[in-house]
């Protein structure tokens, strides 16, 4: 496989529920770091199988978090019994151990970094995916990419900053994604949103998210005389942009939510799943802005 190095002993399948397995497998291997995935799968699939896939990227600042938190492992085993192949991937959590952290001082030059690697791990796993749809049973025109905090941001950068932070576009020429799902995210610079790469996209997040923007502003609410001073576009300005272009589009919205909104949605997830149903296989234009005031 090339680069993608896949050894038979980091493969295993084990029964989760009784109509999901879940198979291991390393995607890539950078430097120290093991890049592993977890497939879970419906149980019952077949080898002409070709299911949509919801590829994920958990949550944790670049410093922790895990693929296989139960949140993650939730969400995965929801997917696959919705009919989808679900995807929690590992990636290079470049902040963990710095001094730094990812906040206020850590150096611009080192969060644009930060973000590089993220979105190169993200490629390379959808790439994986692609290079091996035969063997996972994938519809490689059918990726979500999804991702929560760090992880929405390392996603984002990836389907729509992919020319700004990756230099052999040639390798991941034939990666396409269908769909976003972001909890809590953010891109660099929302202007690399073009006809060419808007997809139907989901988005929760709070107006009043103290880590990452919701609208136009400095990550972290870093002052400008801060090292870590970084100026994002979260889920408002993406939003605006994909629907000055008619793309479809769900918008959760809450007035006051602060970084909370980075869990996880079990309880919409519904409402998540149906707006991709509309979009992605009927090819409606849905676009929705569902707004929720915080009390407490």
């Amino acid at each position: 496989m090339r680069k993608y190095i896949f050894y038979s002993f980091l493969l295993f399948v084990t029964t989760v529920y009784s109509q999901v397995e879940v198979t291991t497998y390393t995607y890539a291997i950078k430097g120290m770091d093991t890049l592993q995935m977890d497939v879970y799968a419906p149980k019952k699939i077949k080898k002409t199988d070709s299911l949509p896939v919801m590829l994920w990227m958990h949550g944790g600042g670049f410093v922790g978090g895990n693929r296989n938190y139960p949140s993650e492992v939730k969400l995965a085993q929801l997917a696959a019994e919705k009919g989808y192949l679900g995807v929690s991937i590992s990636y290079r959590l470049t902040r963990k151990g710095q001094l730094t952290g990812f906040g206020c001082d850590a150096p611009k030059a080192e969060k644009l970094s930060t973000f590089k690697s993220a979105a190169l791990d993200f490629m390379d796993a959808a790439k994986f995916i692609f290079d091996n749809k035969a063997l996972l049973g994938a519809d490689v025109t059918k990726i979500i990419a999804g991702g929560s905090s760090a992880g929405a941001e390392g996603m984002l950068n990836a389907v729509y900053m992919r020319e700004y932070f990756i230099e052999d576009l040639k390798k991941y020429e034939q990666v396409k994604f269908a769909g976003v799902f972001s909890l809590a995210g953010a891109m660099v610079n929302a202007d690399y949103v073009t006809p060419a790469n808007a997809v139907p996209s989901v988005f929760f997040h709070g107006t009043a998210d103290n880590l990452v923007p919701f609208a136009s502003a400095a990550h972290h609410k870093c002052k400008p005389e801060k090292k870590g001073y970084l100026i994002l576009d979260g889920s408002s300005v993406i939003v605006d942009k994909l629907s000055a272009l008619e793309m479809p589009f769900y918008f959760h919205k809450v007035i006051g939510g602060k970084h909370e909104l980075s869990s996880i949605p079990f309880d919409q997830l519904d409402e998540v799943f149906n707006f991709f149903n509309q979009t992605l296989y009927r090819r409606e234009v849905v676009q929705t802005v569902k707004i929720i005031r915080k009390t407490s």
